[in-house]
């Protein structure tokens, strides 16, 4: 599972939300991203660095957009109703939203951070690419 693998990015790699979870996700689904390309989910961390979205929801999209947008986006059958239905599962998961500012005083613990809900955006995650692997998103 995408979660076992989340951790050692998280605390071990000192990465926030954003980065650990586009390492994790790299990773196990061998997405063949080089250190270069992590950087570009840095600022999604923090909310994009001002509680607004999710970094951890943010990077969840970038991955769905790497493995499923042949070259753009609205030449993508497939991108739209796959996210929308990651941020449908997101909201449903984590305090009905996708802001930070929400999500955090409600699952943020000091010792882990942001832990919990790193590992709520993996296994959404994982469930809408397997959903959709299997044909029922």
């Amino acid at each position: 599972m995408l979660r076992d693998v989340i951790g050692l990015y998280y605390f071990d790699g000192n990465y926030n939300c954003a980065e650990a979870l586009l390492h994790a996700a790299n990773e196990y689904y061998q997405l063949g991203l080089g250190e270069r390309e992590m950087k570009l989910v840095s600022g999604y961390g923090a909310g994009i660095q001002t509680e607004s979205v999710c970094g951890a929801l943010l990077a969840a999209v970038s991955v769905l957009s790497l493995k499923y947008v042949e070259t753009k986006a609205h030449e993508s059958e497939e991108i739209k109703p796959l996210t929308q239905e990651l941020i449908r599962r997101f909201e449903e998961e984590l305090a009905h939203s996708i802001l930070c500012e929400r999500i955090r005083p409600v699952y943020f613990q000091p010792e882990k951070r942001c832990f919990r809900t790193v590992e709520a955006a993996c296994d959404v995650l994982e469930a809408v690419i397997r959903d959709r692997e299997s044909g029922d998103c």
